[in-house]
């Protein structure tokens, strides 16, 4: 009996041995499976119910249709193209060609421990949410081609360029620029071009006079539950590991977005009289993206900060876009995407010090030394995203405009609704 224990023993080891020998981490790539399945989550069917919910009922196949045609071109387009330049060798500015349709990629190669072909489906399920977020800024007003059209361009010109900068080896990378899940590439991406979107399409018909209330809060709700949820996949596999990088990065993620839900509240509860739904989940997506670029580099004392700070600062920033600018981000998209990648990317310099007490992160990139070299860097990321996104972002609608005779839906069209004039079907039947 001993001697078949010792022989299977020897057997285990054996297996194990050949396992490391290939490079696959079996743990780490469990996870990376589970995580891409949980961000994928978050576009279908989560921001897809929490936009959908938003809008007029008039106006909710379009929110949906929308979501599930971006989500399935930018998986196309990563696959040919898109993820040669975002993750190609290329230079510090765009990859190369060297990635298309995967070439040369088997289901043996890897991305450091894991398949690369798992590397890339977890990355395309950013490329995927990413333009996805915009559509909220444009909600109930833009022709379907045009969406279509901008989308696809949109990610090839300026999502893949800012991906490589920041997590393909680009010049960002170089500096030293925190962005662990995305505070540059995705949110202040979408966020700024939502804001370049509702300036140059101009407010819905009505706006800001006529009430344009959410149609369906339980569907809006929904989403939101959906989003917190997949949002662990999100932050938590941008570790790519199963450890402790990403047990914390899942900690720092669940506070901020519940001390971003629990502001929003309070501040409308003082200011009106009544905490509202809508406040709570909004401030919820608030404190989520603000976490995202800190995720791997702050503790919870950190993320308690961030949370407070991105319920209060996208609380009054939605106020001001949407009352004194009358700016028509229909769903929020800037105030809340935007600027709470703005100031989490900012605040991840600060946090990231391992000098703060119960405050304290793990420390500052390699060769940075003190808060303010790190905070400079992320001020640089911040502002070079911000710029190079309005401008390619402008010149792609202009360019839209023309290639599909306008971005808009008539006044009648949109009087009516999309859902009716752009897919001729009707969400409810009553």
């Amino acid at each position: 009996m001993l001697k078949i224990i010792i022989l299977s023993f020897l057997s285990l080891m054996s297996f194990s041995s050949f396992a490391d020998d290939t490079g696959l981490n079996g743990a780490n790539t469990a996870w990376i499976l589970t995580s891409t399945a949980l961000v994928l989550l978050m576009t279908l069917p989560g921001l897809a119910l929490f936009y959908g919910g938003l809008v007029r009922r008039k106006n909710i196949l379009s929110i949906l249709m929308q979501c599930f045609a971006i989500a399935s071109i930018s998986s196309v387009l990563w696959l040919v193209v898109g993820y040669s330049l975002a993750f190609g060798e290329g230079n510090a500015w765009i990859g190369d060609f060297s990635k298309v349709l995967m070439i040369g990629v088997t289901k043996d190669t890897l991305s450091g421990d894991i398949p690369e072909s798992l590397f890339m489906l977890f990355q395309m399920t950013f490329a995927v949410i990413t333009p996805a977020l915009i559509i909220g800024a444009f909600a109930e007003r833009m022709k379907f081609s045009a969406v279509l059209l901008f989308s696809a361009l949109w990610l090839l010109a300026v999502y893949s360029p800012i991906t490589h900068w920041v997590w393909g080896g680009g010049w960002l990378s170089q500096m030293g620029l925190y962005d662990y899940a995305g505070g540059t590439v995705v949110h202040i991406t979408a966020g700024v071009a939502a804001l370049v979107a509702a300036v140059v399409l101009g407010p819905r018909r009505g706006f800001p006079k006529t009430p344009m209330m959410p149609h369906n809060l339980t569907m809006t709700v929904t989403g939101a539950g959906l989003l917190w949820v997949g949002w662990f996949g999100f932050n938590g596999g941008s570790a790519l590991a199963a450890n402790g990088d990403a047990a914390m990065a899942m900690l720092v993620t669940h506070i901020s977005a519940s001390m971003g839900a629990l502001t929003w509240a309070a501040i409308e509860w003082k200011k009106f009289g009544k905490a509202s739904v809508l406040g709570a989940v909004t401030g919820m997506v608030a404190g989520l993206g603000t976490i995202t670029p800190a995720s791997g580099f702050v503790g919870p004392g950190g993320a308690l900060i961030i949370g407070l700070s991105a319920g209060i600062v996208c609380f009054y920033a939605t106020v001001y876009i949407k009352q004194k600018l009358r700016i028509d981000d229909s769903l929020d998209v800037f105030p809340v995407h935007g600027v709470g990648g703005i100031l989490g990317t900012l605040l991840a310099g600060v946090f990231s010090s391992a000098e703060l007490g119960a405050f304290s992160g793990f420390g500052f990139a390699e060769g940075i030394t003190t808060m303010a070299e790190q905070v400079a860097v992320q001020l640089t990321g911040i502002f070079s995203t911000i710029i190079y996104t309005a401008v390619v972002s402008y010149l792609l609608f202009k360019l839209v405009a023309v290639m599909t005779n306008g971005l808009r839906v008539s006044e009648e069209q949109e009087t009516t609704g999309l859902d009716l004039n752009e897919h001729d079907e009707s969400g409810y039947n009553l």
